[in-house]
């Protein structure tokens, strides 16, 4: 029996988790129950390069799906980040910022999947997940790009 990878790996050695869902501005979500964990793919800080500044959301901030939410900027451009889902913002990636600790907004270059997540939304329609893409749907998706 041959156990199925958890990771798809691309072109620059891009990690793509199998356990995620993915749009194709390259946000990355990651469903619990009601709420969802949302971040940058790792394929977009690669593009991005090196990410000095990053806006996070206000905690009770309701959201719309398509809609800006957040924003990253890098020492190359300033991207903004897209809602993959509508509902209410119910925790934000605070380490990412300054505050009573210095800003990490490397994070998302050193663990996009991870530590550098930006955002908590509490769904308000589960329908609409139906939108993202799999692990699969994405890589063939970045592939076409090329």
């Amino acid at each position: 029996m041959q156990l199925e990878k958890s990771v798809v790996t691309v072109y620059r050695l891009t990690e793509i988790p199998k356990d995620l869902k993915y749009t194709r501005t390259h946000e990355w979500i990651k469903v619990t129950g009601s709420n969802a964990k949302i971040g940058i793919t790792d394929y977009a800080q690669g593009e991005l390069h090196e990410i000095v500044y990053v806006e996070i959301p206000e905690v009770g901030r309701e959201v719309s799906k398509g809609g800006e939410f957040a924003a990253v900027e890098s020492v190359k451009a300033r991207s903004e980040i897209i809602s993959p889902v509508s509902g209410k913002v119910v925790n934000a990636n605070l380490s990412l910022v300054e505050g009573d600790e210095p800003a990490k907004p490397e994070l998302i270059n050193e663990d996009p999947y991870g530590k550098g997540w930006i955002a908590e939304i509490e769904i308000s329609s589960q329908d609409e997940l139906s939108d993202l893409l799999s692990a699969e749907e994405y890589l063939k998706f970045i592939e076409s790009k090329k």
